[in-house]
């Protein structure tokens, strides 16, 4: 009996195939989604901007659903078309949102003294960007308490024209939002926020160490997980009002490092020094959509961009328990946005 030869396929064939195979994969999710409440998780390098073309439903009609991080990427673009719409409001109307007691504790900040702290973590199943742990020195410096709320940055708003977050109705906050932390901002406005208020983006070392401390736990409360510390995968279901997790504060009395939204920081996505993470990990990249068979397959390839990522920290209501640990790094582009992103702002000490 003769042997059935094996057909031999090329490394074009073979790679036609796998992109078959993923676009397959991500029809077979994308029908999945449809039959409930968007959920993502965050998996490893899954990024937001490789997520985009997962939509499963007209974006126009947004408003009935749960949204995906890739959907609100695409929601954000249509938000720079905004950037001269007048906010309707004036200053001293956005002041009257609030009481002077609630602007002055919003306002406040804590002060993180000056010294060294235990940054990042040794710990195996944690993301290898997150590797090694590692000493670092910093100077004293100021932190926000709470993580700067929809009220105050209507007042930013008002007061520089600037263009309001895309979730906001007529350029106002949403009713019952106004002690929420401010999302749908990229890194460019809350860059812009912070140098208004006279302050600047925390780096990613001074908000690590304003999360954990100095004795290196993993969350701010302690070294175990406890969900009712925080709000994160979907035990809410959207952000909460700034003040609600006092128990779980940082060691130094800072609210919702563990949960609520992503925050933005100062510093690049680049990697520690010593780390095991792969190179290719902190390189910036985009999916564009090769062909019209790729755009009907939804199949896109991810392309290096010369721009680079900035780190957000914390942990969202979206995400999964482990991504709120104080070392883990998240990362995106600066001019993409999310309804789980937010900041807070820092202040160096004279």
């Amino acid at each position: 009996m003769s042997e059935k030869k094996i057909p031999v396929l090329t490394e074009a064939e073979r790679q036609k195939r796998k992109r078959y195979l993923s676009a397959t994969l991500i029809t077979c999710i994308s029908l999945a989604m449809i039959g409930g409440s968007l959920h993502v998780v965050k998996l490893g390098s899954l990024r937001m901007s490789e997520m985009r073309g997962m939509a499963s439903y007209n974006l126009k009609d947004e408003a009935a659903h749960i949204r995906a991080a890739g959907e609100d990427i695409a929601l954000h673009e249509e938000n720079e078309k905004r950037l001269d719409e007048s906010p309707g409001y004036t200053v001293a109307q956005a002041n009257a949102l609030l009481k002077d007691e609630q602007w002055k504790e919003l306002d406040s900040m804590v002060l993180i003294p000056a010294g060294k702290f235990e940054m990042g973590t040794d710990l195996k199943n944690a993301d290898p960007p997150s590797h090694p742990m590692h000493t670092v020195d910093l100077k004293a410096y100021r932190i926000d308490k709470y993580l700067v709320t929809n009220a105050q940055y209507a007042r930013f708003v008002a007061a520089t024209g600037h263009r309001p977050p895309l979730d906001w109705k007529n350029g106002k906050p949403l009713k019952g939002t106004l002690l929420m932390p401010v999302t749908m901002v990229n890194w460019y406005d809350a860059e812009a926020y912070a140098k208004w208020a006279g302050k600047r983006l925390p780096t990613e070392a001074e908000w690590e160490k304003a999360a954990r401390g100095t004795d290196g736990r993993r969350w701010p409360w302690g070294n175990e997980m406890d969900p009712k510390l925080l709000n994160t995968y979907y035990n809410v279901g959207s952000a909460s009002i700034v003040t609600t997790y006092d128990k779980g504060v940082s060691p130094y009395g800072v609210y919702d490092m563990a949960g609520n939204v992503d925050e933005w920081t100062a510093s690049d996505f680049v990697p520690y020094s010593g780390t095991d993470a792969d190179a290719e990990i902190f390189k910036a990249k985009v999916a564009k959509v090769e062909s019209a068979e790729d755009r009907a397959l939804k199949v896109a390839d991810l392309v290096h961009v010369k721009m680079m990522y900035k780190v957000l920290r914390g942990g969202s209501w979206k995400g999964d328990p482990f991504s709120t640990a104080t070392y883990h790094r998240d990362f995106a582009l600066p001019n993409l946005a999310s309804d789980f992103y937010g900041f807070r702002c820092a202040a160096d000490v004279k």
